[in-house]
């Protein structure tokens, strides 16, 4: 009697099984799309400005009357976006510096210290992700006229404190990444070294620094972006006569619609895509992000 019902179980357990595989294989496809559209929701509006910047016409229409790179030269022919990128630049790379110095430290501290006021300081620490760009700049503002005038030094609209302000947008990033490297590192291998006779700061160069360099790399990386493309609160802190990037890209669409904007967010697309491949060449960001 079982020999003749074992094939029935066989055919029915198959059976049962089938829809399962089916539901699986429906479930990863469905995810596989979702996850397809969201990249294509993010990537075309790239994609339409690259387009847009080799359109030979002035006046964007489609379809195009043809293809041009004169728009690329238009840009370097431009002395206020030159001018806005070397600034930015500088602020970028001044302000990536300063929150690094900052950063690492407090990250150390956070992540290996258990003090009073740890998870408040955390916390303020990452406030200016959280705070919106416009009343950032604004506090900020009148953070350097009160400090202008208690103290008569000319703060605002300054080079230094363009830079002090970029740098409160370049410590969160900077204090999440590094924290994020010393989760995934081990401990004993510092004091294994403290034991073999290592003073602490040969430990932290000689062990703690290259354990978590990727963090460091990728929190530099990604705190230049953010100071090198930020317009909310450089709105408020730019010195008259002088523009960074984003400002400069703002007022030339004030007066005119061709794509030279479209040829300048194509260069800067490009330098930060370089920026990234090159850094993850060296140091894997993916290990941090």
């Amino acid at each position: 009697m079982d020999a003749t019902l074992a094939p029935h179980r066989l055919d029915a357990l198959s059976a049962g099984a089938r829809p399962r595989a089916d539901a699986r294989r429906w479930g990863r496809w469905a995810l596989n799309g979702a996850a397809a559209l969201s990249l294509g929701f993010i990537l075309l509006p790239l994609l339409l400005v690259t387009w847009l910047a080799f359109f030979r016409q002035e006046i964007p229409s489609f379809p195009p009357e043809g293809y041009s790179v004169r728009w690329f030269g238009a840009v370097a022919n431009n002395k206020i976006f030159v001018n806005g990128f070397l600034l930015s630049l500088q602020v970028g790379i001044a302000a990536t510096l300063i929150g690094l110095a900052l950063a690492v430290p407090a990250s150390l501290a956070i992540a290996r210290r258990r003090f009073f006021g740890r998870e408040p300081i955390n916390t303020l620490l990452l406030m200016p992700l959280v705070v919106p760009g416009v009343v950032l700049g604004t506090a900020i503002y009148v953070f350097q006229i009160e400090t202008e005038i208690a103290t008569g030094l000319p703060v605002l609209g300054s080079t230094a404190g363009l830079v002090a302000a970029h740098a409160l947008i370049v410590i969160p990033w900077a204090v999440r990444l590094v924290t994020a490297s010393f989760a995934g590192f081990d401990p004993t291998i510092e004091e294994a070294a403290k034991n073999l006779g290592a003073p602490p700061f040969t430990t932290f160069r000689r062990v703690t620094l290259p354990a978590i360099r990727p963090g460091i790399v990728a929190a530099a990386l990604f705190g230049f972006v953010m100071s090198f493309g930020n317009l909310e609160m450089s709105l408020f802190l730019v010195g008259a006569g002088r523009t960074t990037l984003p400002i400069a890209i703002l007022q030339y669409l004030e007066w005119k619609i061709d794509p030279t904007v479209a040829a300048v967010s194509v260069l800067q697309i490009v330098l930060i895509g370089a920026a990234m491949i090159v850094t993850d060449r060296y140091v894997k960001i993916s290990q941090v992000v």
